[in-house]
């Protein structure tokens, strides 16, 4: 059977192949001659390559999950490109897995990056993947009288760091706490690769090694990373959902946890080697994969750009903005829509600290009195309202960077007369 017809296209220097924010996007690009630069609102994220070279690709990310592009892409010289359109993807992958492991690695290295940018922008600091950072995690869950996670998470440390610094008081508190534990309720239930984890059990804990991804067969996740006894809500992960991945494409430590949420989950496990023979046996999943992967890097630059909204209120309507537009909710129509977490999750989204979130709850529930808290869910009754308070804070935002950038300027003129 012949394969997918692939198209070549030809650009002159200087031209642009995608614009951000461009919502036509069906298709991405490999470079087969020339270099390719990649231009974005926000700074580029460290470890993000500025020029592109010969076997890059770009444009992926806003092809495989429908959305706008992340970014803008400029010739340096003149440039011959690939064109693969999104529905030849499968096709292509089926005949060479080795562009599909390469865009997987390449996903994983940029998720690993944008979820440090993150963490520095939210929390104004850098996330810890040493596996002594067990220790910090356990204790956030210890405060907090949250027994289970921290069990199951100084468990983690006193394997992995029996001559750590805190091993001590990793002992003297798991012991206090173990007669407030059903370790039974810590174990996942095996059936092959199937495993089922109960409501509020971790699968792993942010710096435990791993060598493992999930595949959601029933139930949720909740992804989160704890900086500075802070905790950052990352995602809520749904069945047909990958989680896990970066761990075991890198062989790095896990850089954020996983957790049953909202019932007991069902997911299956697959190693390093079973991967391997999954991605040529089943190139459907893979491809799957990539496209989770892509939805993921799309809603962490989403996040980046959220940032930019300076008023704490501004950035928790963006924040529910950004979930309706991950579960494309038509935002047309004067809906109501029940959001499936409350309070407490939207203030780790947004990465606030506790009394400052709380503050800004309050405040985005007085405006507008429709907008409430139903079974500590969020409750809108109106879905316009959310765009148009998004769209007035980053107009506000906007406002007043360029006001400071302005003032900064002059001060620098009078400075150096």
């Amino acid at each position: 059977m012949a394969g997918p017809q692939l198209e070549f296209l030809n650009f002159k220097k200087d031209a642009f192949i995608v614009v951000e924010g461009d919502h036509k996007a069906d298709r991405f690009f490999i470079i087969r001659q020339g270099n390719v630069r990649i231009i974005k609102e926000l700074e580029l994220v460290e470890g993000e390559k500025e020029i592109l070279v010969v076997g890059d690709f770009f444009g992926e990310v806003a092809t495989m999950t429908s959305h706008s592009h992340i970014e803008t892409a400029q010739a340096v010289n003149d440039v011959s490109l690939i064109s693969i359109k999104r529905d030849q993807y499968s096709e292509v992958i089926q005949k060479n897995t080795s562009i599909a492991l390469k865009i997987i690695q390449q996903f994983s290295k940029r998720m690993r990056y944008l979820n440090e940018a993150l963490t520095r922008l939210t929390l104004k600091n850098t996330a810890n993947e040493d596996v002594s950072h067990l220790f910090d995690v356990a204790e956030y869950y210890y405060l907090r009288k949250q027994y289970a996670q921290a069990f199951y998470v100084y468990t983690k440390y006193i394997e992995y760091c029996p001559e750590g610094a805190q091993i001590a008081a990793a002992r003297e508190h798991k012991s206090k706490i173990a007669l407030n534990v059903n370790e039974d309720n810590l174990k996942f239930k095996a059936d092959g690769a199937i495993r089922t984890y109960p409501k509020d059990s971790l699968f792993f804990s942010e710096s435990e090694p791993g060598n493992e991804l999930f595949i959601i067969q029933k139930g949720s996740v909740k992804i989160t990373k704890i900086v500075d006894a802070n905790e950052v809500l990352l995602a809520i992960l749904k069945p047909g959902d990958i989680f896990g991945e970066m761990a075991l494409l890198e062989d790095k430590p896990r850089s954020a946890s996983a957790i049953a949420y909202d019932g007991d989950c069902v997911a299956m496990a697959v190693d390093r080697t079973n991967f391997e023979l999954m991605a040529k046996s089943q190139p459907q999943i893979i491809a799957r994969l990539t496209t989770l992967l892509a939805e993921r890097i799309w809603a962490l630059y989403r996040q980046l750009a959220s940032t930019l909204i300076t008023d704490p209120v501004g950035r928790m309507y963006d924040a529910l903005l950004l979930h309706l537009e991950k579960n494309r909710v038509a935002l047309d129509k004067r809906d109501a829509y029940i959001f499936d977490f409350g309070r407490e999750e939207l203030i780790n989204m947004v990465g606030l600290p506790h009394e400052e979130g709380i503050a800004a709850t309050r405040q985005m529930l007085e405006e507008h009195k429709k907008m409430q808290l139903r079974d500590d869910k969020l409750y809108c009754p109106d879905l316009q309202i959310i765009p148009k308070e998004v769209q007035y804070y980053r107009k506000m935002s906007s406002m007043k960077r360029s006001a400071k950038e302005s003032k900064e300027k002059e001060e620098g003129i009078k400075g150096n007369p």
